[in-house]
């Protein structure tokens, strides 16, 4: 089993500690919080071991997962891969690039493997289609949440479309062309709501809209590519694939035909992917855990975790401009 230390014991932080706790492939060693009303708080209600010296938890695991505000990220986990510790990071993984390019390189270094917290790479509605996607050539995705004063030390940007972003750089294998985006920031310093369209190389075009300040939920994504449709929904955990194919000779009454401008028929049908009842913060921890027994590159590397960072520091920055 791989020792893990978990730094932050915040609403996350507990999620992660429970996982910790109760799996079969990591051995829960303690936390560390410099809150220590959170810290006292939380041994009130479980028999966690709390470390007070951040360096001694380091030096007792195997994994340090870091559950803490962005702000702290880069001090954390430079001085774990310094010490030849893995680490997971939740997203974003840094403040700033260089932050996350040095960690890029610090792991390479120190022989270490990372992987970054972009958790909705494994929702099981996602996980269901992703075999499906297949050169997607115009994509929409929609976050929007209602207010929550937790999280907003960084722009909507950082805070819930760096999900959509990691996603479809994971999907479309192509450099960006171009990025046009623009925000407002209602209630807090930075933008509370923001619309971004990326043009990549390959004629791909993505818009993305986030908010955080909204009247409902929603975690939508919808996929356009040649001969099909996939629409995704993240929070509940749905899916919606409708496909297009040439039209057999003999159809029945059921079939739903089309017949296209240059006169070619068609037919439509619907899949409906099977989806798995899984919990994505043990999922992707026990990924990390298997990466590391295997010693083959994470599922959302360091490297990944960067170039999702970087794309929203350029959405931030053609906002500012």
């Amino acid at each position: 089993m791989l020792k893990i230390g978990i730094f932050g014991a915040g609403h996350l932080g507990k999620i992660h500690l429970k996982i910790a706790e109760n799996s079969n492939i990591f051995e829960l060693v303690g936390f560390h919080d410099s809150d220590f009303n959170v810290v006292n708080k939380l041994l009130k209600e479980f028999d966690y071991k709390f470390f007070e010296n951040p360096d001694a938890l380091i030096n007792s695991v195997d994994v340090v997962s870091i559950i803490t505000p962005t702000i702290s990220h880069f001090k954390i986990a430079e001085k774990a891969i310094k010490a030849s510790k893995h680490v997971f990071i939740e997203k974003p993984i840094t403040q700033t690039d260089d932050e996350a390019n040095t960690l890029v390189n610090l792991a390479i270094d120190y022989k270490v493997l990372g992987q970054v917290g972009h958790v909705e790479r494994f929702n099981p509605a996602y996980q269901s289609i992703k075999s499906t996607l297949i050169n997607p050539m115009f994509i929409e995705a929609h976050r929007l949440a209602e207010f929550n004063p937790r999280g907003t030390d960084v722009s909507v940007i950082l805070d819930l479309m760096i999900h959509d972003i990691d996603i479809i750089l994971s999907v479309v294998d192509s450099p960006i062309r171009r990025i046009d985006a623009s925000g407002v920031a209602v209630i807090s310093k930075t933008p509370d709501i923001c619309n971004a369209r990326v043009t990549f190389e390959n004629g791909c075009v993505a818009n993305f809209t986030a908010s955080r300040i909204s009247m409902k939920k929603m975690r939508k994504t919808r996929f356009f590519q040649k001969e099909a449709y996939i629409a995704l929904d993240y929070l509940t955990k749905k899916v919606e694939v409708v496909k297009i194919k040439n039209a057999p000779k003999q159809t029945d009454d059921l079939s739903i035909l089309l017949t296209n401008a240059e006169g070619d028929k068609k037919q439509i049908y619907f899949e409906i992917p099977k989806i798995d009842e899984i919990n994505p913060i043990q999922e992707e921890l026990e990924d990390f855990a298997k990466s590391i027994n295997k010693n083959k590159r994470p599922t959302i590397s360091l490297k990944d975790g960067a170039y999702a960072l970087k794309v929203a520091h350029q959405i931030i920055a053609r906002i500012n401009q």
